[in-house]
């Protein structure tokens, strides 16, 4: 009441209205109605500070004029009385010339002015006019306070509704986790429109039916048909008009949504006009959305259309990135190949040459005739170190003038395995060598680079003939196996040869093999390494593995994930 009092004398609707609180006849008569009234002021006269009180809660007045000197309660009484009751009106008070200590203590209960009797018209315009301008003032301040908090108030809900949409459309273009991002824009339709409840359904491309794809502050029994369809009751009428539908109140209660709440609202999420989802959002009282609300949520919906293109945009990409990286993978295991391949070459090549050297260096050194059967021996064993060098430069030209291709498809490992036997049937013969094959009748297959994997069986030969023993075995193993309820085509290679001591096998892919062999001057057979064989095998998610003994030869096994058409 005191607002709307206040409010109204701002405009100028009403004069101030004064409370006159003096039992004096004469000072009554001279405030009231010879001064205030005829300047317009509305004036209550009563008695006693305890009316006075009682008054001052229905009359809220602007000013109180009270003397000091009343019957029962005095005017400080009822300084204190009203400032007890939080009735904060300013208060001139009326002494009697000699009083000036009790204006004084009347000024320290909160008095606002005073006047000393006798009065004149002029000092009580005067004094009333100067509380009034203050009066008026705290009201103006009040009013412009007031207005304000409002227009603060109204500003922080558009802060608030454009930090929603702005987080909404961040998230559109950071998040690349559909549930997180459908999630995402739920909470935000629900949040900007103060509903109570939300979800969003999106069609399916196949069925042409609408899955609930996400929701927030739903039952149970809601939440349960999560990426399930489902018909809420009235998204349908809006899937077939394209247009936003708001409905509150008595006509709600013809849907199945109006056991969540008495007001919903429902827009579509459309790409090129086609209507491929809707997002709905429900109040629980019957306060109807309006048209901010909606203007709002097709806001949300249109980020939630660009969040569905930008996730067809992204799979196609993701698709051909994942299409280049696996293409480049691939090459650089090729690159890999032969420089590992090079490393090998060096080394071999290096240690026959050393051979020469040394058995060439024994020759020129000796004492000459005297030693004649010596440097013929020399010379035989130079002779077949250079044998054996020129045989195995034949067999790198034709290693390295293969061709590594990247194309990833399917692999039969039976001819891969019978192409890989081909290559190295002659070098296992100058090793003094057997090489067989097992292998099953019908095909085995994996996905990967039918050139990796050739290379791969090819270095696996490649170990065991150089680490065999002369007149020793190699057999190369196909066969179909099953781990953990998953099917694997597993190659294996099996030698005679020397073996591996314990503590090495947990370490025989990833350190380069070191170890001589036992003197044999078998034939350097070219190929990779088996860290490089680990990596080919690895990266077509496959696995490699061996087992052995010292002296009794191992067995080394490539296993890839079968392939069934």
């Amino acid at each position: 009441m005191a607002f709307i009092h206040a409010i109204l004398t701002s405009m100028g609707v009403v004069r101030e209205r004064i409370l006159l609180v003096e039992n004096n006849p004469e000072v009554c008569d001279l405030v009231a109605r010879q001064t205030l009234e005829p300047l317009g002021y509305k004036v209550e006269v009563v008695t006693t500070a305890a009316s006075a009180i009682q008054e001052s809660v229905r009359f809220l007045p602007d000013v109180i004029i009270a003397d000091l000197k009343l019957p029962g309660l005095s005017g400080k009484d009822l300084l204190v009385a009203l400032s007890s009751q939080g009735l904060d009106m300013p208060i001139i008070v009326i002494a009697q010339k000699g009083m000036e200590a009790d204006v004084i203590q009347a000024f320290r209960l909160g008095a606002a002015d005073y006047l000393l009797w006798p009065i004149r018209e002029a000092e009580v315009v005067s004094a009333v006019e100067r509380v009034l301008k203050q009066v008026r003032s705290r009201l103006e301040r009040e009013t412009l306070a007031r207005q304000l908090k409002q227009t603060n108030q109204e500003l922080h809900r558009r802060v608030r509704e454009l930090t929603t949409i702005f987080a909404v459309g961040k998230a559109v273009t950071s998040i690349t986790d559909q549930r997180l991002l459908f999630e995402k824009i739920v909470e935000g339709a629900v949040y900007i429109t103060e509903a109570d409840c939300g979800w969003l359904l999106l069609r399916e491309e196949r069925t042409k039916t609408f899955i609930l794809s996400a929701c927030r502050n739903v039952p149970q029994s809601i939440l349960e048909k999560l990426n399930q369809p489902w018909e809420d009751g009235i998204s349908s009428l809006v899937a077939l008009s394209g247009e936003s539908l708001s409905v509150h109140g008595e006509p709600i209660k013809r849907f199945k949504v109006a056991r969540l709440g008495q007001s919903v609202l429902v827009v579509p999420v459309k790409i090129k006009r086609e209507v491929v989802g809707l997002l709905v959002v429900i109040r629980q009282a019957a306060t109807p959305f309006g048209a901010s609300n909606q203007a709002l949520l097709e806001a949300v919906a249109d980020y939630a259309s660009i969040s569905l293109v930008n996730a067809r945009l992204f799979k196609t990409l993701e698709d051909r990135v994942r299409s280049l990286q696996s293409f480049v993978e691939s090459t650089r295991i090729n690159e890999r190949i032969k420089a590992d391949f090079l490393r090998q070459l060096s080394h071999e090549i290096s240690l026959r040459l050393k051979s020469v050297w040394g058995q060439l260096d024994a020759l020129v050194n000796s004492p000459g005739t005297e030693q004649g059967y010596g440097q013929t021996s020399v010379i035989l064993q130079a002779n077949q170190e250079l044998k054996y060098l020129k045989e195995f430069i034949e067999s790198i030209s034709i290693w390295y003038s293969k061709e590594f291709s990247a194309q990833v498809g399917e692999v039969d490992l039976n001819e891969a395995a019978r192409q890989a036997i081909s290559r190295f049937q002659r070098p296992a013969q100058y090793a003094g060598v057997t090489l067989y094959a097992e292998l099953p009748a019908s095909s085995i297959k994996t996905r990967a680079s039918s050139s990796h994997i050739i290379v791969a069986l090819e270095g696996l030969i490649s170990n065991a003939i150089k680490y065999n023993k002369d007149g020793g075995q190699v057999t190369v193993h196909l066969a179909h196996i099953v781990q953990d309820g998953v099917g694997w085509a597993d190659a294996s290679v099996r030698d005679d040869g020397i073996g591996i001591i314990g503590d090495e096998i947990p370490r025989i892919f990833d350190l380069p093999k070191s170890k001589e062999t036992n003197g044999i001057p078998h034939l350097a057979v070219p190929g990779i390494t088996l860290p490089m064989i680990k990596e080919i095998v690895l990266f077509y998610g496959g696995q490699v593995w061996v087992e052995s003994e010292p002296a009794k030869g191992s067995v080394f096994h490539l296993a890839l994930p079968l392939f069934i058409p």
